[in-house]
């Protein structure tokens, strides 16, 4: 991807946050020059996977395919004494696809909190053929492989571990301002994609970073 796009999509992503009464940490506007000015925070962040994450899974064509997120608060995986719990803010726009993927030790739910409606489809890794029965506010609800779950705003789901799951924003309603509310989030070691993908996206530096991305943090600190 370019930083030019990284850059716009950062800048819409706050806007529609906005636009819905969602306000961010101060940091999520920092630039780099900020973080090397408050190396804790920058290597507090860091650690925890925390910040802007903008990624086209290596497909090279965003808007098919990519996801605008940012995390808020995460612990680390494995450590006893980290927070168990993570919070994500996700964007996702009319038709772009993140992928199928399932973690092994995440638990999670995603929440359409604003916007259009988001779009949940599911495959039990055990068996591809199967049906899946997934929780949606409390309510019971028997899926057909790849048969897509409507979430409207205010509705949620739960995502099971080992559990497939791929989602988009429906055609024609506009972008969805999701919510994840999960146990702690490893990008790096619990992601398992049914085809194979890159997680983060190479960049091309066309112009300067406003806000880096978390896991180029490490430079600043």
């Amino acid at each position: 991807m370019r930083r030019s796009a990284i850059n716009q999509k950062i800048a819409s992503a706050k806007q529609i946050a906005g636009r819905n009464l969602r306000v961010l940490p101060a940091w999520s506007d920092w630039s780099e020059a900020e973080y090397r000015e408050n190396p804790d925070v920058a290597k507090f962040l860091f650690d925890r996977q925390m910040g802007w994450d903008i990624t086209d899974f290596g497909a090279g064509n965003f808007a098919e395919r990519g996801l605008v997120l940012f995390c808020l608060r995460n612990g680390i995986q494995g450590a006893a004494d980290e927070r168990p719990y993570a919070e994500k803010m996700l964007v996702v726009e009319e038709g772009q696809e993140t992928p199928f993927h399932l973690h092994k030790i995440k638990l999670e739910d995603i929440i359409n909190c604003a916007g259009g409606n988001l779009m949940i489809e599911f495959l039990d890794a055990a068996d591809e053929d199967a049906p899946v029965t997934v929780r949606s506010d409390g309510q019971a609800i028997r899926l057909a492989p790849r048969e897509a779950l409507r979430l409207k705003p205010g509705q949620s789901v739960t995502v099971e571990r080992g559990v497939y799951h791929r989602f988009y924003g429906e055609a024609g309603h506009g972008p969805v301002l999701a919510w994840e509310v999960s146990q702690v989030n490893d990008d790096h070691a619990d992601n398992y994609f049914l085809e194979e993908l890159g997680r983060f996206s190479t960049i091309e530096e066309d112009e300067r970073s406003v806000n880096p991305l978390w896991h180029e943090l490490s430079a600043h600190y």
